[in-house]
């Protein structure tokens, strides 16, 4: 009988399941329960883990709970709902978050799991879709020293990377943090290709000298690349998922009393995409909102920039 913990893991998305998958080839039992899509559910069953029917069911079976979910209204309700883990009532249950979460909510979340006899800890992620089937997650976590320790293991299997950032609560802030710099970043390039195309200035220019400078970065060449190249998998985190991580800044700056003006400026653009219904677009894909707001279609920009470098 192995002495290793037994692994949940709610929300096998795009970041989930490849972090489900990289937990199991380390050779943890592990329970899993998905959401719309039955496909990554059904390969996870396929490779041997069991599928809950429900949170409370895998909290009666479980020594750690991975959350992987959209937003904190969803980890609540899987957390303190009729069927959740609390009610399953199993002491020394640790819930480990990786949603990019509300930290105010998760703090009253670690406290409720307190209460019951439970740990929490918040372990939000950096990277794509691609580092969590790799292993190679960045994970920024928030945990008493004693809980870290318990799951650094685990942890492990899927991250490449591994921050201990303080007590519960601190790493879904600093991640909102690193998220409020991104989607800045996005914003920012945005109305940069749009006002570079409306002077004359073709994308691919800007690309070239922004790329050749010291102001690029890895965010920059994801953006360029689908703003120039129209690679749609080049970033594939959506207007919505951005929208509502610029909404959680928001709060945490007005829950501090700090100015926030630049956040105002970055969440108006991501609040406006998805108004139009179009929150399923990808970040970089801002740019082409931006442009029509200013009478150019980017793509199109594009193409006379790769005529102007023929001739």
């Amino acid at each position: 009988m192995s002495d290793k913990p037994v692994i949940g893991f709610i929300g096998v998305g795009p970041m989930g399941h490849g972090m489900a998958a990289n937990i199991l080839k380390h050779g943890y039992a592990l329970h899993v329960k998905g959401g719309r899509s039955r496909a990554p559910v059904e390969d996870l069953v396929a490779r041997g883990a069991v599928e809950a029917p429900s949170p409370r069911v895998m909290a009666e079976a479980c020594d750690i709970i991975h959350l992987c979910l959209p937003n904190s209204s969803q980890v609540e309700a899987v957390i303190r709902g009729e069927d959740g883990i609390i009610a399953a009532g199993r002491k020394g249950l640790i819930v480990i978050d990786a949603t990019t979460a509300d930290p105010v909510s998760t703090v009253a979340l670690a406290a409720d799991l307190a209460a019951a006899g439970m740990h929490m800890a918040d372990a939000p992620l950096g990277r794509t879709p691609k580092e969590a089937e790799a292993g190679t997650l960045d994970a920024m976590v928030g945990a008493d020293d004693a809980v870290f320790a318990r799951i650094r293991p685990v942890i492990d299997c899927w991250a490449g990377s591994v921050t201990h950032i303080g007590p519960v609560g601190s790493a879904h802030r600093m991640k909102l943090i690193m998220n409020f710099i991104g989607m800045g970043y996005a914003a920012l390039y945005a109305e940069a290709v749009v006002l570079g195309s409306k002077v004359g200035l073709a994308p691919q220019t800007v690309r070239q000298v922004i790329g050749g400078s010291r102001l690029t970065n890895g965010f920059f060449e994801t953006f360029m690349k689908y703003t120039v190249d129209r690679d749609r998998e080049a970033h594939r985190f959506s207007i919505a998922n951005a929208s509502k991580d610029v909404r959680y800044v928001a709060s945490m700056a007005a829950d501090a009393g700090v100015v926030n003006i630049m956040g105002a400026a970055i969440k108006h653009y991501f609040t406006h995409v998805e108004a139009i219904g179009r929150g399923e677009d990808f970040v970089p894909m801002l740019a082409d909102h931006v442009g029509r707001l200013n009478g150019i279609d980017m793509a199109e920009a594009v193409r006379r920039g790769s005529g102007d470098a023929e001739r």
